[in-house]
């Protein structure tokens, strides 16, 4: 009995790190072997754009949320201020934003015709060549928004890295005479800068796998191209090529934060004293109130009150049939999605407890790969062999049988929940691990003696202990697949809308008051692990 429960969990772990990796394979296999007349073309016209902004949204937004997340983290772990308790949890609500939902609200406010640039035309009399405005809609808009959803990532490294630091140092340099701000920069920076690293390239993922954001503004990626090659062009070969360029920076990134997960570890000794705070007061209590209170104003409170001004002015009805429709396709696959993605961490971390080896952990850790890959790319990896699979069987049924069964797998819920699985399942994974780490094994030997097999001392004994932390990750990836935008685009059935689709094509139509309705409803949604994790800051 043993044995068979053990081997069950075994396979499971196989077959789960199977349909993770089919697609990352399908999308090298489509590119090498496929022939594509436009891919030249690509070449020679747009795929230099696509890499010179891919790479420049990448280091802008690197740049951008390590100056945000580790100044933040700094001065709320390290210093006393008037707020610094409300700041220091409010720095995690841009979290519940998608970058796209950002764009959507600030185009409504800075674009030619929003409410900023009105005002100044009729208080000043201008005209529309009297004056000059940043465009939001640029290269440079899109990299601000994905800075402000995206610098907690850096934030809440660099703050747990702060933590943790021993005061030895921080008092040593004091005491030879150096300043607070000159020992930030000489002591305390150079101590937080692994996890800082982590955090950018964690930013640097994201914004790699954005696709709302860089679409709405007419900015050119390697994302973009994948969804015009596939849909605009007709050009599956030239969609996995582009895919294939993508999936390479996005393994050579998570490769990185892999290495500077591990330095982090290896680079922390144990912690002897709690880091004093100095007290600010007067003008550097005011700074450090403005450079804390800046991004949460600007990552949240403003876009969350110009989608509740756009909202009531929309003729959007959310309690219509119509997003009653569309709130239960999301939360279908946000729910179905959530589950199996949670089964299957269960699944793996089950497997490598059952019957450790370096296949077990190999598959825990290739697993976890597709978080860095963008949902885009995911999609092309499933849709290319899903649509050759169909028509071939559809073809063997006209000849052999005269019947056509038409698509049975491509535009399927099916794949797209496995699309979803294969990108969120790394959140699954961690939220899991956090709680297991109390799980003693002598609790699995005990099982074990009492004649329990390892799939029920699973759901005998870690399920009721690891209840918080399957609760969490079940929270986050359900958030996260309601959040999710390229992959729903490309893989849903015919006719099945989500409120991420609905507000993006309302976006994209211009209609931006109605897009706030849908909106809303996401970033509504995502404030709820948000708040959890708030909630957490708040208890240490």
């Amino acid at each position: 009995m043993r044995s068979l429960s053990t081997t069950f969990l075994y396979a499971a772990a196989l077959a789960i790190l199977a349909i993770c990796l089919f697609p990352l394979v399908s999308v090298v296999a489509a590119s090498l072997t496929g022939v594509s007349s436009s891919v030249w073309g690509l070449i020679e016209t747009v795929l230099p754009g696509y890499a010179l902004n891919t790479a420049g949204l990448v280091i802008c937004t690197g740049i951008g949320a390590l100056i945000i997340g580790v100044s933040t983290a700094w001065l709320v772990t390290m210093t006393r201020f008037p707020g610094r308790r409300i700041l220091e949890i409010g720095l995690v609500l841009p979290f519940a934003f998608p970058a796209y939902v950002l764009a959507y609200a600030y185009t409504h406010l800075l674009d030619h015709p929003g409410i900023v640039q009105s005002t100044l035309r009729s208080t000043f009399d201008w005209g529309p060549r009297d004056y000059w405005f940043p465009e939001i809609r640029s290269f440079g808009g899109a990299a601000a928004m994905l800075i402000l959803v995206l610098y907690p990532y850096v934030y809440l490294l660099a703050r747990a890295s702060f933590v943790s630091q021993s005061n030895a140092q921080f008092i040593a340099a004091r005491t030879l005479g150096r300043g607070p701000w000159r020992t930030f920069l000489t002591v305390s920076l150079p101590m937080t800068r692994t996890a800082a690293l982590g955090g950018a390239l964690l930013v640097a993922m994201e914004t790699i796998a954005d696709f709302g954001t860089v679409a709405f503004f007419g900015v050119p990626t390697f994302a973009t191209g994948i969804y015009q090659s596939w849909f605009s062009m007709g050009d599956r070969a030239a969609a996995a090529q582009l895919s294939l360029c993508l999936l390479s920076f996005a393994v050579l990134l998570a490769v990185l934060e892999r290495v500077t997960r591990n330095t982090d570890i290896l680079s922390h000794g144990k912690k002897r004293e709690v880091m004093a705070r100095f007290e600010l007061k007067g003008p550097a209590a005011a700074g450090a109130i403005a450079v804390c209170g800046l991004p949460v104003v600007l990552g949240a409170v403003l876009p969350a009150g110009a989608l509740l001004a756009m909202a009531t002015r929309s003729e959007q009805n959310l309690l219509s049939a119509r997003y009653l429709d569309f709130a239960q396709n999301s939360a279908l696959l946000a729910g179905v999605g959530a589950a199996l993605t949670v089964a299957a961490a269960i699944a793996l971390a089950g497997a490598r407890r059952a019957r450790p080896s370096p296949v077990t952990r190999s598959a825990l850790q290739a697993a976890r790969l597709g978080y860095a890959v963008p949902g885009g790319v995911i999609a092309v990896g499933l849709m290319v062999p899903a649509a050759a699979f169909d028509n071939a069987f559809d073809a063997m049924m006209r000849e052999t049988f005269g019947i056509s069964t038409g698509l049975l797998i491509t535009g399927s819920i099916a794949l797209l929940v496995a699309a979803y699985m294969t990108r969120f399942l790394a959140a699954a994974i961690a939220a899991h691990e956090g709680g297991e780490a109390s799980v003693s094994p002598n609790m699995d030997h005990a099982a074990r003696v009492l004649g329990s097999s390892p799939l029920s001392a699973i759901v005998r004994v870690h399920a009721p202990l690891l209840a918080p932390s399957l609760l969490t990750a079940t929270l986050i990836v359900f958030v996260d697949i309601m959040k999710e935008l390229p992959a729903t685009l490309i893989l849903r059935p015919f006719n099945f809308d989500t409120l991420a689709v609905q507000a993006f094509r309302l976006a994209s139509d211009e209609r931006l008051t109605g897009a706030a309705v849908p909106s809303l409803v996401i970033a509504g949604i995502g404030l709820i692990p948000t708040i959890l994790l708030c909630r957490r800051i708040g208890r240490e």
